[in-house]
């Protein structure tokens, strides 16, 4: 008897292993990355393999109580995401279920039901939509035809979808609709196809652009040591490993907060459930300094804890990013912040063990750098498809920050030494500078990046010009380098003889790179003043403290002695600049730079009067 294609969507369990189950009974109309349901608990699965007699797939929930000859569903489409108005402000689980919702399902007792089914995105709230486009106009994937304000701070703006073009034959009044409701029309080869604001996109297929740009503008942290030693461009890809307590998550949640991305993905993938629970409390305390309302109006946050099933954690990632696209389609700067790779990698290797697949390095699967890169290579400023409201090019970008648990600290485990191939800027945390309160604790002798040869153009045009120090932003760097690259070489010698024995020339050497160290390179995220500091009081703040390291050695040179330049006033003004001066009085920090010349003009006529008598 030939069985009908509706026959082919339906299977059964003929084996359970952990987290995965093989499935017999579909013919045909399978693939790969196909989703499955196992319709007596409403499970959701993923298809992994596929064989002559079978299909393994892996369960987005656990498998408790499941009985072989359970009937599954075939529902021929992969995991995608739904997108349009609402994500934003909203907090979901790996494959984009609202966990908000199901909060208030659960009668606020916190515990979720397995296979609870609810829509990622509401379909009764009404948007107010504002068109932008005309009846018999021309039109192309990714060309704005609308726009929703979403929040108080992001517009939403409906884009034809990717692969879709021809005239628009139909378009909506301004007014309000669900975004399931019609908005326009398409006529395409004599055939009219119609679109909501609804759209939906697979996670393993990268957003469609026209071209990749070479990265040319910065993502400003506020972070001195990151701004000023090793930069991110927009559209980049860094890693920050760290062990327990290195400051991650607060490095995470910094950045979130004052980088100058216009919209923030917030990935927590298989961390503590209370570390989860504290950003999300932080995240919705926390004021957007750019527009004064909650930093959540322009945040989505996907929260996977370690006690949630591991497939659903190697989705997660995916899920993030491709919203991230999505936003970035629409001309907007998109940070990705996921915390952490390492256990989504620990989610490959358990997969993987249960698959029986050939292990390699700490068993991992052979396959962890593909999908590493497959992540971090959805990163890049691009020029998108389609033109904005007034019809001009959208040029936009998408940063991913992941940061790294590896086990005790060690970088050389395969998750951080993997990610560094597909990075290019590794932010190393050290515990130890952890363990004595320098915070953030970025190593600067381990960490680097490679993008300050594409940033120093745009620094450039924001230089103070001081004419008694006429370096640019990345003089400053490759001298603050040189500096801090000397005292680690001293270190050893001073061990040995005492930093009092060293030549003067390399006293000061070591007073410059300790007064860089506790003043510049430390930083409190949670001081009102030394949170966050922009661009100005950076580029003034280090110029101050290499104009004092120049004007030093030109004392020295003058027979003067280090003591006689440990005891200008300016020193300890300068050890409070962080903190008493906020970025909008920055030109208070030119001030010092006058009082320094004044104290050593002073101590020269000092020295000359006592000479001559």
């Amino acid at each position: 008897m030939i069985k009908s294609k509706e026959d082919n969507k339906f299977g059964y369990i003929s084996l359970i292993n952990g987290s995965l189950i093989e499935i017999k009974g579909f013919r045909n109309q399978i693939r790969i990355h196909d989703l499955v349901k196992i319709s007596k608990y409403n499970i959701l699965g993923e298809v992994i393999q596929i064989f002559n007699d079978r299909v393994v797939a892996q369960c987005y929930e656990n498998t408790f109580d499941l009985e072989l000859y359970e009937k599954v569903i075939n529902l021929r489409t992969p995991l995608s995401m739904e997108l349009a108005p609402g994500l934003l402000a909203n907090i979901f689980d790996g494959i984009q279920r609202p966990l908000k919702d199901a909060f208030e399902k659960s009668n606020g007792k916190g515990f979720l039901n397995r296979g609870f089914e609810l829509t990622p995105l509401s379909r009764t709230k009404k948007w107010y939509f504002v068109p932008k486009r005309k009846i018999s106009e021309d039109v192309q994937g990714g060309d704005v035809i609308g726009t929703v304000q979403e929040t108080k701070i992001i517009e939403h703006r409906i884009m034809v979808p990717p692969n879709i073009s021809g005239v628009l034959s139909f378009i909506a009044e301004e007014g309000e609709y669900t975004i399931i409701e019609e908005i326009f029309r398409i006529e395409q080869n004599n055939i009219e196809k119609s679109f909501g604001m609804l759209q939906k996109w697979p996670i393993t297929e990268k957003r469609p652009y026209q071209e990749l740009i070479n990265p040319s503008e910065p993502l400003i942290t506020g972070i001195r040591v990151v701004d000023l030693l090793f930069p991110v461009a927009k559209g980049g890809a860094v890693t920050v490993p760290g062990g327990f307590g290195t400051g991650k998550t607060v490095i995470q949640q910094s950045i979130a907060k004052w980088c100058n991305a216009d919209v923030i993905v917030f990935i927590g993938c298989g961390e503590r459930g209370n570390e989860i629970a504290d950003v999300l409390k932080e995240f919705s305390e926390i004021i957007d300094p750019k527009s004064g309302h909650s930093l959540l109006e322009r945040t989505i946050i996907f929260a996977n804890t370690s006690n949630m099933p591991v497939s659903a954690r190697e989705a997660s990632i995916f899920s993030g990013v491709t919203i991230a696209e999505y936003y970035r389609d629409m001309g907007y700067d998109v940070a990705v912040l996921a915390d952490s790779t390492s256990r989504w990698a620990e989610a490959l290797r358990e997969i993987s063990g249960l698959l029986e697949e050939m292990p390699v390095e700490e068993g991992y699967p052979a396959y962890l750098a593909s999908r590493l890169s497959r992540f971090y290579e959805r990163a890049g400023v691009v020029k998108n498809i389609g033109c904005d409201a007034s019809k001009k090019e959208k040029i936009s970008s998408l940063t991913i920050i992941g940061s790294i648990s590896p086990p005790s600290g060690d970088f050389s485990e395969p998750v951080t030494s993997t990610t560094k191939r597909f990075v290019q800027a590794f932010w190393a945390l050290d515990s130890r500078l952890a363990y004595s309160k320098h915070y953030p604790a970025i190593d600067w002798l381990s960490s680097y990046s490679n993008y300050p040869e594409y940033l120093s153009e745009w620094w450039q045009k924001r230089d103070l010009h001081w004419h008694e120090m006429d370096i640019d932003w990345n003089m400053c760097r490759n001298q603050i380098n040189a500096i801090l690259s000397r005292e680690n070489d001293l270190k050893n010698i001073t061990q040995l003889i005492g930093e009092t024995n060293l030549p003067e020339e390399q006293q000061l050497t070591i007073f410059i790179a300790k007064l860089i160290r506790n003043t510049f390179l430390i930083q409190n995220a949670f001081d009102l003043i030394d949170c966050y500091t922009d661009t100005k009081k950076l580029i003034a703040f280090i110029k101050l403290i290499l104009l004092l390291d120049k004007e030093g050695r030109d004392l020295l040179k003058q027979g003067f002695i280090l003591e006689d330049i440990k005891e200008l006033e300016v020193i300890s003004k300068l050890r409070r600049i962080n903190y008493t001066i906020p970025n909008d009085e920055f030109n208070k920090i030119s001030n010092l730079k006058n009082e320094l010349f004044n104290e050593i003009n002073s101590l020269k006529l000092i020295y000359g009067a006592l000479e001559k008598r």
